[in-house]
């Protein structure tokens, strides 16, 4: 810390002094007859010398203390930031899991997300699943062209299969902020520990078998995008109750639906639309974009600018369940 520092200058003032005036003494009184010789002037007395002015005896300054000097702290480096949490191994979920036995099994068991929470609720989230394989890795153009053209965000779900199909497409969307990319897993299976099936396609057999069909995916997109993605769904959305909970350790939040908007791409695009108008507020809505020639892009065109007339708001799923 510095000291203040202060200067005391005392000045002494120097006394002169006067010279006396000369001293004359008169002279005794003398007869008239005799003329008296003049007396011999009085010496003047000498001028005392005048004092030489005394100089000002200086005041010593104050030597100031020397301020002891504090080092600058040294700068102080950012925390770095937490590394993501691993991911559970096939071993470690296999033996976790071994005798676990599900007792639910469907499109809405606990863990899967359907409705949008209710700070949200307002907007609807349309998410859109690209199933890839043999007859599920086309592009529906149409329909994210319109989605770009009005404005409206979506969560797009895509499989490891319709990715290797489709990587200048994949780009392209994983670049443009209105989207969001999430896990439509490996080989696009219903998720069960215990073989399950959906509309015909055999689900994962056990526990080692959902870690395969959620973090196959999960470590392409993650390679891809520099980061894991959020939002997991499955092959067909169905799942049971410890497949859920497996997914939930892999760090998966799973998103179910609210409104079925094109059964699968099945729909034709009047049904289509239909279907959009009557999404509730705070839906989570499912159709798909990997079927160029099904009803889902024209049912789509015709229902948003409707939608949006009437003051419907979109988010993304990340948006939604911050």
């Amino acid at each position: 810390m510095s000291l203040s520092r202060r200067t005391l200058l005392v000045a002494a003032a120097g006394t002169t002094l006067a010279a006396c005036a000369p001293a004359t003494s008169p002279a005794p009184p003398v007869p008239t007859a005799a003329p008296v010789p003049t007396a011999a002037p009085v010496p003047t007395a000498a001028p005392v010398p005048t004092a030489e002015p005394v100089a000002p005896t200086p005041t010593p300054t104050a030597t100031p203390t020397p301020t002891a000097e504090v080092p600058a702290p040294a700068p102080v480096a950012p925390a770095p930031a937490p590394a993501p949490a691993a991911v559970p191994t096939r071993a470690l979920v296999t033996a976790r899991y071994a005798d676990a036995a599900p007792a639910a099994w469907g499109l809405d068991v606990p863990g899967v997300l359907t409705t949008l929470p209710r700070a949200a609720a307002p907007a609807i989230a349309l998410t859109f699943d690209a199933c890839g394989g043999p007859g599920g890795s086309g592009y529906d153009a149409a329909l994210v062209d319109t989605l770009r053209t009005h404005g409206v965000p979506a969560t797009l779900f895509l499989n490891a299969r319709w990715i290797d199909a489709n990587p200048a497409v994949f780009e392209s969307l994983a670049a443009d902020p209105l989207f969001e990319i999430a896990n439509h897993g490996t080989a696009h299976r219903p998720l069960s520990v215990t073989g399950r099936s959906a509309y015909g396609i055999a689900g994962t057999r056990d526990p080692g078998e959902v870690h395969d069909e959620i973090a196959g995916n999960l470590a392409k997109l993650t390679a891809l995008l520099g980061r894991p993605p959020a939002f997991f769904r499955s092959g067909t959305a169905h799942y049971d109750d410890v497949a859920t909970r497996i997914a939930a350790d892999l760090g998966q939040r799973i998103a179910g639906f609210s409104t079925n908007a094109d059964g699968g791409a099945t729909l034709p695009a009047a049904q289509v639309r239909r279907e959009l108008l009557d999404a509730a507020p705070g839906a989570v809505v499912i159709a798909h974009m990997n079927h160029p020639t099904a009803g889902t892009a024209p049912g789509l065109a015709t229902a948003l600018p409707t939608l949006l007339a009437a003051g419907r708001t979109f988010t993304r799923l990340s948006d939604a369940f911050r």
